[in-house]
């Protein structure tokens, strides 16, 4: 193809850049979310997997699976959790390779404390919207995580997440 060729009409966008848009989203909510709970020192990944697992009797492998963490993150942030004691890994009765997660007294005030907050930025970031669009969009949302983007799809290209800032 020449760059004669090239229409330079084709190259404008002709739809909402509807991933740019859920990435840039995402960011900002983690750092706003980062930011807030950062008044109870923890962050939000360390926050999801004891929020997730506190009364479940889940294993490692589940709580990572419903965290959307893999197999190595998942580790170094038990072992994080563990140091500040928040949580426990304990065997699996009915698995000796398992480990059960288990939040502590200490995680279930963290935990307590936590859900305030981020129930405090989702109010926010909702409060842009008018009341009436709210329902809609929460409505919408559900329905796209739980649906079609509720699993990456299988593909040979390399895609990685984003990274975000260690803060």
């Amino acid at each position: 193809m020449t760059a004669e060729s090239l229409n330079t009409e084709s190259l404008t966008p002709t739809a909402l850049d509807l991933t740019g848009m859920f990435v840039h989203a995402g960011h900002v909510m983690t750092t706003r979310m980062a930011a807030a709970l950062a008044a109870i020192d923890v962050t939000p990944r360390n926050f999801c997997v004891l929020a997730h697992a506190i009364d479940l009797d889940l294993t490692q492998a589940q709580v990572a699976e419903l965290a959307d963490l893999d197999k190595t993150t998942m580790v170094v942030t038990m072992d994080e959790l563990e140091k500040a004691g928040l949580a426990e890994r304990r065997p699996a009765p009915t698995d000796r390779r398992a480990r059960i997660i288990v939040v502590t007294e200490a995680g279930r005030d963290l935990v307590r404390a936590g859900r305030g907050i981020v129930d405090g930025v989702h109010e926010e970031v909702l409060a842009v919207l008018p009341e009436d669009e709210r329902a809609v969009f929460s409505s919408a949302m559900r329905r796209l995580v739980g649906g079609l983007l509720a699993k990456p799809v299988e593909s040979e290209a390399t895609v990685r997440r984003a990274r975000t800032s260690k803060r």
